[in-house]
């Protein structure tokens, strides 16, 4: 009975009693077997230790315990650790892949053809593959614009086989999986070859084209004709480019095609084929007088490539009948893949209504709050009733009319498409026009048309039919820039009047904070600009004699900062004569920031100004941030230190164009363009400004963007009468639009108007 009871409470204590017991257990096997065995005189008092002997120990024996003497070592400084290397990467991540581009194309030409034929191939198949070259023995000096174009330097046709193969090899090889070589009269269809070439493995030692058999000989295997074209893997070029010089030197024949063919047969041992893993390489010859309209044969319109190509006229017929076809072939992809789409939805979760109209196409957003409400700008064929300008109605134009009369037309075409042939509708009039911009998927319209229906029996009735239209966003493309970098030094030139003097030291303040304490690939230049009169007085009362004190100062502080500063004589500011003195002083590729006295400065803006100036291609003028007047914007209220960027503290000012990045080549070559109507009307340096002298006289870029990160308080402009009435205007409209936004005007009107009441 009292074991029944201790059972219970001893049952969880068993496994610890266990564990501890195997714990001894092994803990005493590993002490017997790891101690040597124990003898009897393991088990006596050890006997007190010998004193040290003076000799050394005997030879093959240890010292004794005492003759151990302690020794203190000097410390030595732990060597430094070595920085490690900065890891070198590579300039595009598809290079450290190993990712290389798909299809390289190589169109022979000819000295005679190349500004004919060869622009014909050009305008018909450049604008489709990733990379086209031509090859040619010799050229006139004029080069056909947009064309890469390489000269062997020689006519015979094996040697410019052998140049093209082996320049190839050289630059290409790399970045390409496959190569294409066709002539300049061949026709070649870009997106079925690009297709093919897509549906092929990289890795496959591949000769595809059009076989021939050798003339002659005892060559044994068929080449490829050149006249049709041929595909050449990467594989079998690695394997053939050690033999390419044999080749030269031991082959004679007289075709160029039929030269590659045997090169290709004798040291790789690979044949022309037609047919590859049930592709098969389509091509068709051309007849004399043939009509790509009204041929009927099968394999002319699945034909890859047709030869020869007489003219370039005959080459455009020829695009124009594939354009078309690949234009049908698309549309019925698109209706197929949209029948499978709402075939498909019918099956999810919310039925026929999981596919949004139109079928394809991002569905429309969805706004989670009502601040991101896409709004409705409502117009008609004549007015537009959503202006840049802020004006409730203004003339519809331009572009803006362009769009309206587009979606009309195209309203009218598929209401035309649908009723037919039962019913004909004609337009009278748009009676509401409505569009949005959706940033996921496009601009919307819904139209309210007036149009008269006239049935087959010739009875008509005027009805109000609304239909709604997408214009979807098209495939981004990327536009290839030159490469530019952040490490470029920028000069920032700083003009400065009498009048802007007070307030160049909060732009030092703003600028030692950004450029000099974070040593900034930067140099700033003062520009003192002095009138006629302050030069005069200016060893007695010079007016920037402030200016030049506080730049001391910054020098002291910064000890490796210099602030070089100029000092010029003018009656008339204008920002073009300015920047003639600045850019005599300073070499071609200088990269200069021209900024205002109001300006603050920040590193991202400096890396923004290296990023977007790029070089004889892009020039750079900003959109600040102007601060409205702090006495309306912040009324009856403390204004903050900092200014931030919030729609009730400011507005980004696009009436303003003091700021710009440039290089000095670029302006200098706009300034060369401007002489000739500088000599006829000297008063245009002081009417334009440098943004409209790039925008009359470059064909450079003028990117105009708004930039959060260049920011200026609010200051009552200057506007200068003597320049141009267009420069002076929008001075004036600057200074209007940055005393405070409409709600916050509309609140001191209020406020004065109760005021006055009472």
């Amino acid at each position: 009975m009292r074991l029944s009871l201790l059972l219970p409470l001893l049952r969880p204590a068993a496994p610890v009693a266990v564990g501890v017991s195997l714990g001894l257990t092994l803990s005493l096997l590993s002490a017997g077997w790891g101690q040597a065995p124990c003898g009897p005189r393991a088990a006596r008092r050890p006997a007190p230790a010998p004193a040290p002997r003076a000799g050394p120990a005997p030879a093959g024996q240890p010292p004794p315990a005492a003759a151990w003497e302690p020794r203190v070592l000097p410390a030595r400084p732990a060597a430094p650790a070595r920085a490690a290397g900065k890891a070198v990467r590579t300039r595009y991540i598809s290079t450290e892949l190993g990712i290389r581009q798909r299809l390289f194309v190589g169109v022979l030409t000819s000295k005679s053809t190349l500004n004919t034929l060869a622009v014909a191939v050009n305008r018909t198949l450049g604008h489709r593959l990733e990379r086209l070259v031509y090859f040619t023995g010799t050229r006139g000096r004029k080069v056909p614009h947009g064309m890469t174009v390489v000269t062997h330097g020689d006519e015979r046709p094996i040697w410019n086989m052998y140049q093209t193969i082996k320049y190839m090899l050289d630059h290409y090889v790399g970045d390409f999986d496959w190569f294409y070589l066709v002539q300049d009269d061949t026709y070649t269809e870009a997106h079925r070859v690009s297709r093919l070439v897509a549906h092929l493995s990289i890795d496959t030692l591949l000769y595809l084209g059009r076989p021939e058999e050798f003339i002659g000989g005892d060559t044994e295997g068929r080449y490829c004709y050149g006249g049709f074209g041929y595909l050449l893997s990467r594989s079998l070029l690695l394997r053939l480019q050690p033999h390419l010089e044999n080749c030269r030197n031991d082959i004679l024949s007289a075709r160029p095609d039929e030269w590659l063919g045997r090169c290709i047969i004798d040291y790789t041992a690979i044949n022309c084929m037609e047919e590859h893993e049930g592709l098969r390489y389509q091509y068709f010859e051309l007849g004399k007088n043939m009509d790509p309209e009204r041929e009927s044969d099968p394999r002319f319109q699945s034909a890859f490539t047709a030869h020869p190509v007489l003219d370039p006229v005959q080459m455009y017929r020829l695009h124009k009948h594939f354009a078309q076809v690949e234009l049908e072939r698309t549309y019925q992809e698109i209706q197929q893949l949209q029948l499978e789409i709402q075939n498909t939805s019918s099956l999810s979760a919310d039925g026929d209504h999981g596919a949004t109209w139109p079928v394809g196409i991002t569905p429309p957003f969805q706004p989670k709050t009502r601040f991101e409400v896409l709004r409705w700008d409502y117009f008609t064929e004549e007015q537009l009733y959503s202006c840049v300008d802020g004006s409730p109605k203004c003339e519809l134009r331009g572009v803006d009319m362009a769009d309206v009369v587009d979606v009309v037309a195209m309203a009218m075409e598929e209401l035309n498409r649908k009723y037919q042939p039962v019913l004909h509708i004609r337009k009278q009039q748009l009676v509401n026009g409505y569009r949005r911009f959706d940033p996921t998927r496009g601009m919307e319209y819904t139209l309210d048309l007036q149009v008269e229906v006239v049935t087959q029996k010739g009875h008509s009735r005027s009805v109000v039919k609304r239909v709604h239209l997408v214009r979807p966003l098209s495939e981004v493309e990327i536009i290839p820039m030159p490469y530019v970098t952040e490490a470029s030094r920028i000069n920032v030139i700083l003009p400065l009047t009498a009048h802007d003097r007070d307030h160049a030291s909060h732009f030092l303040e703003a600028y030692a904070a950004a450029a000099f304490e974070s040593r900034e690939n930067a140099v700033l230049t003062f520009l003192f600009i002095y009138d006629p009169f302050e030069a005069q007085q200016v060893a007695q009362n010079d007016v920037f004699a402030p200016v030049k004190a506080r730049i001391a100062e910054y020098e002291r502080k910064y000890a490796e900062v210099k602030i070089p500063w100029i000092s010029v004589k003018t009656d008339a500011p204008s920002q073009i004569k300015v920047m003639d003195i600045i850019s005599k002083k300073h070499p071609v590729d200088t990269l200069f920031f021209v900024a205002s006295v109001d300006t603050e400065v920040t590193t991202d803006f400096l890396n923004r100004c290296r990023m977007n100036t790029i070089n004889s291609w892009q020039v750079f003028f900003p959109i600040h941030f102007q601060g409205y007047n702090p006495a309306i914007a912040y009324h009856n209220q403390a204004p903050p230190a900092a200014l931030d960027l919030m729609r009730d503290a400011g507005r980004f000012d696009r009436d303003i164009f003091h700021e710009a990045c440039f290089y000095n080549a670029d302006y200098m070559a706009a300034r060369t363009r401007m002489a000739g109507d500088v000599q006829e009307n000297e008063d245009i340096l002081e009417t334009l400004d440098i943004y409209d002298m790039f925008i009359k006289y470059s064909s450079l870029h003028v990117f105009r963007a708004m930039e959060p990160a260049l920011l200026q308080r609010y200051r009552q402009r200057v506007c200068n009468p003597r320049l141009s009435e267009e420069i002076y205007h929008r001075c004036m409209q600057s200074n209007l639009e940055g005393l405070g936004s409409r709600s916050q005007l509309a609140m001191v009107l209020f406020e004065q108007e109760q005021g006055n009441s009472t």
